[in-house]
């Protein structure tokens, strides 16, 4: 018996020791974890059972039988996250450069099922140069097998990809389909083809940073969703992020216990709004202000920062946020932002999560490169995703709400629950000075005139009162109360349900 017992530990050494000690100091000097470190740093202590240690690849092809590892360049199984189950899978860099065969691949397959049929999120730890060349097409059977998963689990339980190593060809796409990607600086890149061939087939001389690296996919392409300055930081940074989501969508968002009082007044948003509407001021700063203990965990900081969109509790319960930012164009939704809350609207749409959404929006941002961008479907995106959306929504007009954006941004019209407005708020069609300068043309050549026409026009339209008087503003609230108006109706809502018309799907404009 005790042979057996000691051959086992031998087994599992070896397993433990993927590619070797050579090739773990090789990842260390890159200042890069081992796949079984970052599953340390992810779960709770103690909590991993992993499956499938033993499981190797089944090549003979290019001497490939002389070179078998223990688990194939990839670790999984399950453990939790702050007592919270979760499934994970690392790859190991150590093992064939991380690279999926088709054994690597059945290994993940096996624990997306799990997660599936069990309700519990899937986390991966994408660390791989990619299929396995000596196998050919078995290798690329493996990657499409893991897609067709991710697809069948979306919307069914929140799937998460940390980019934490190279990440190209085929392999990008498996995380393109979970519901959030984050990767690590200087150590971390997606692409579908990488800098030699770019340079083949276009000509361009571009560094695998510049192609494909962190700064690129959470400024400009918007593939990734944040990006952190290590390791440690990244999967730190999940597991707070983890604690906002729910295990699937079978399930409401958790509670956490918390000492922020739901009926806390703040009169700093009081005098928050500026005098001069054309003057900017920090959305944020709201939803801090709002949010239990200030915790706002924002998703794509970065990119289109007119728009902010990112999770809080509130009296203890996940709430999604959807906020036009001042600070940047002004607030005015533009092609980037509108893909952006979209994206954000139905995730939360899909996992139970109720949507508060902040409005100080003058509208859609003109010019003939969001025109010829498609900003009409894109925009249409926003307002597709908040129209189908059956959650629990509250929306809060702090200033500007204008023309179709208006509309889009959680208006009562598309089904919003409840909508307060500040007494800053203006309703209208447009700003005083273009709707006046339409509406009393012929007076143009009086500026005296003129100014009287605004006044009047501001006086009239540049209020909340308007759209209160129809319905379309369930109460004008002062901003110190915001907090605890919007906690009351968010508990208020907690028991809405909704039904929808019966379909086999929508055909959101894509």
């Amino acid at each position: 018996m005790r042979d057996i017992i000691e051959e086992v530990e031998q087994r599992r050494a070896e397993a433990r020791l993927g590619g070797g000690q050579k090739r773990i100091d090789a990842q260390h000097a890159k200042g890069k974890l081992t796949a079984r470190e970052r599953l340390d740093v992810l779960l709770d202590e103690g909590s991993f059972e992993e499956y499938d240690m033993y499981k190797t690849h089944r090549c003979t092809d290019f001497g490939m039988e002389q070179q078998v590892y223990p688990g194939d360049g990839v670790i999984t199984g399950w453990g939790t996250i702050n007592g919270r189950p979760v499934y994970v899978f690392s790859q190991d860099f150590t093992v064939f450069g991380g690279s999926l065969s088709e054994t690597h691949a059945e290994k993940i397959c096996k624990i997306m099922d799990l997660a599936v049929q069990n309700g519990a999120p899937l986390i991966g730890l994408n660390d791989s140069g990619g299929a396995r060349i000596q196998e050919g097409v078995a290798s690329l059977g493996g990657y499409a097998e893991v897609f067709w998963r991710n697809v069948q689990a979306s919307g069914v339980i929140p799937q998460i990809s940390v980019i934490m190593g190279p990440c190209a060809g085929g392999a990008v796409y498996s995380p393109a389909m979970t519901d959030f990607i984050f990767m690590v600086k200087d150590t971390s890149y997606m692409f579908v083809t990488g800098p030699d061939v770019v340079k083949t087939v276009t000509n361009e001389i571009v560094t695998a940073e510049e192609l494909g690296g962190a700064s690129t996919h959470t400024k400009k392409s918007s593939v990734a969703d944040g990006a952190y300055d290590n390791d440690v930081e990244a999967l730190i940074e999940i597991r707070r992020m983890f604690d906002f989501l729910p295990l699937s969508s079978r399930e409401t968002p958790p509670e956490l216990p918390t000492a922020d009082r739901a009926d806390r007044l703040e009169n700093a948003l009081d005098t928050l709004i500026p005098d001069n509407p054309n003057k900017p001021y920090d959305m944020r700063e709201v939803i801090l202000r709002v949010a239990d203990e200030g915790d706002f965990f924002e998703i794509q900081a970065n990119h289109a920062k007119n728009i902010l969109c990112g999770f809080i509790r509130l009296n203890g319960t996940t709430v999604g946020v959807v906020a036009n930012q001042p600070m940047v164009l002004a607030g005015c939704l533009d092609i980037d932002s509108s893909k952006k809350a979209a994206r954000f609207v139905r995730f939360c749409d899909a996992f139970n999560i109720p949507i508060l959404t902040l409005v100080d929006v003058p509208g859609f941002l003109p010019g003939t490169s969001q025109e010829y961008g498609g900003i009409i479907k894109h925009g249409a995106k926003l307002l597709f995703a908040y129209a189908e959306a059956t959650v629990p929504k509250v929306t809060v007009i702090t200033r500007k709400a204008y023309g179709g954006a208006y509309d889009v941004m959680a208006s009562k019209h598309i089904r919003a629950d409840v909508n307060y407005a500040w007494p800053t708020a203006q309703i209208a069609v447009m700003g005083a000075k273009g709707a006046t300068e339409i509406l009393y043309r012929s007076e143009l050549g009086d500026p005296d005139k003129i100014a009287q026409r605004t006044a009047d026009y501001e006086d009239r339209f540049a209020n909340p009162f308007v759209a209160a008087q129809r319905g379309f503003i369930d109460e004008v609230i002062m901003p110190h109360s915001t907090r605890r108006r919007v906690v009351r109706a968010f508990e208020m809502l907690k028991t809405k349900k909704v039904t929808q018309p019966l379909r086999k799907h929508n055909n959101i404009p894509l």
